[in-house]
């Protein structure tokens, strides 16, 4: 994972290579005069926050639909300070998952910061996107829950490149590398970069697993 000095260094060499200037010193006077002074910075004040319920929230962004996915990693060669090893592979229901990029191949899912998956999958590096089915319901309630064995009596095979988990019966699976890590509030923005893909042609007959509103449903026409 990159951080924030490292994308800022990256940054920087993008611009020299194209002969931008890389600092207010580094431009022209004329230029520096032309550019509006920043405006002062302050903290927001607590009185200024506009009233937000978090139950109020989760209900109105509940209204957008979407697909469900099972995000998996594989289990450690080592274990960790943690005896992470001892837990075999890595895996949690997420619906925050979306493409980003065509050209290079990315992807992007969105997790709690306080997941105690999460550091698990970041260790691995890698990452197997698993995009579930109507019928999978319960597979993705087996993955939501915190603490348990999510994969007992779950059968998968590893995905080609990474080794990641695909679950078996799945319409679609994409297998990704971790690209890059940005924080998001209370969450983490993880982008993976696609190393391999593919479709179940019968899995996918029966349409996707949709979720809205707390429940899930089907697509139908």
């Amino acid at each position: 994972m990159m951080g924030h000095a490292g994308m800022a260094a990256t940054a920087v060499r993008y611009l020299r290579s194209v002969g931008a200037p890389t600092s207010a010193a580094a431009q022209d006077p004329a230029d520096r005069a032309a550019v509006p002074p920043r405006p002062a910075l302050r903290a927001v004040r607590e009185d200024e926050r506009a009233p937000l319920d978090p139950a109020d929230f989760r209900a109105v962004l509940g209204h957008f639909a979407s697909g469900v996915t099972i995000i998996t990693a594989p289990a450690p060669e080592t274990a960790g300070a943690d005896g992470a090893a001892a837990h075999g592979p890595a895996g949690f229901a997420c619906q925050s998952f979306a493409s980003l990029s065509l050209d290079p191949p990315l992807v992007t899912f969105m997790v709690a910061r306080t997941s105690t998956t999460w550091p698990r999958i970041a260790r691995a590096g890698v990452f197997c996107v698993n995009i579930l089915g109507s019928g999978q319901g319960a597979l993705c309630r087996a993955f939501a829950v915190s603490g348990a064995d999510k994969f007992a009596g779950v059968t998968h095979t590893p995905a080609p490149v990474t080794g990641s988990p695909r679950l078996a019966g799945v319409p679609a699976w994409i297998d990704c590398a971790i690209q890059v890590v940005h924080t998001g509030g209370d969450h983490l923005i993880v982008v993976g970069r696609v190393a391999a893909l593919g479709t179940d042609t019968e899995a996918a007959q029966a349409g996707p697993l949709l979720f809205h509103r707390g429940t899930f449903g089907r697509f139908s026409t």
